[in-house]
Order: structure tokens, then sequence, then C-alpha cells
């Protein structure tokens, strides 16, 4: 399953994944985060969790892939991951070099509580 979620403010947009996720979820919350971004100003941040994620489908690359180039179209100025288990990456270290410029601060912490004081630090 896959989640989306803004502020009130639209400072940040949440994005968290679990269990096992199929392509159709990834393309379905890609088209979510489209329309909830869509009048961030620029230099918003985004927080993905992927604490309770188990597996996911290959088909979902080209759509993490494009919720990327969606936030970076918007200017997103940090992205801040929560990935427990370094070895479930599912390539997102890969993917964000050739999906965001150099401008966006990219940090992954093994704890939610570690990334949520990244994410409200100035």
């Amino acid at each position: 399953m896959y989640s989306v979620e803004t502020d009130s403010a639209k400072r940040f947009v949440v994005i968290s994944a679990s269990g096992h996720v199929t392509g159709d979820e990834v393309k379905a919350a890609a088209t979510e985060v489209a329309a909830l971004v869509e009048n961030f100003a620029p230099g918003f941040a985004a927080l993905t969790d992927f604490r309770w994620l188990t597996s996911m489908d290959a088909a979902g690359a080209q759509y993490i892939a494009k919720i990327m180039d969606l936030l970076a179209a918007r200017r997103v100025g940090k992205v801040i991951r929560v990935m427990p288990d370094p070895h479930k990456d599912i390539g997102l270290n890969i993917l964000s070099h050739f999906h965001y410029g150099p401008d966006v601060q990219i940090a992954t912490y093994q704890k939610l509580a570690d990334a949520l004081e990244h994410l409200t630090s100035a």
C-alpha cells in the first residue's frame, strides 16, 4: 500500500509505503503526488517512509522515478527518507542521482524520529 499526505501549510509531502506494494499502487501514488504538489512553492520537503515496506514489484520503479521527476519539477528542497533496513533500499539512492538535481538535499535515516528532526530543522 502507498499513502500520500501533505501538511496544511503545504510545506511538505509525506509518502509512505507498507506491506507488498504493486506497480499499480505506485502508479496511483504518482498521480496523487502530481495533484498534491502542483501548487507547492519551491523549497518544500518530501518525507518518504519505508519502515513498513516488505517488498515492491519491479514495475513500481518507473513510477518511483516519475514521483522523483514530479518533485524535482516542483523544485523540492529536501528529500528525507526513513529506511530502517538499508538492504531494502529498492534502488532509491541510484534513482536519486538521475532524477534530482545537485541542489536537492537528500538524507536517509533508520529512525522516524531522526527524520522528523531533520524535516523540522531550518
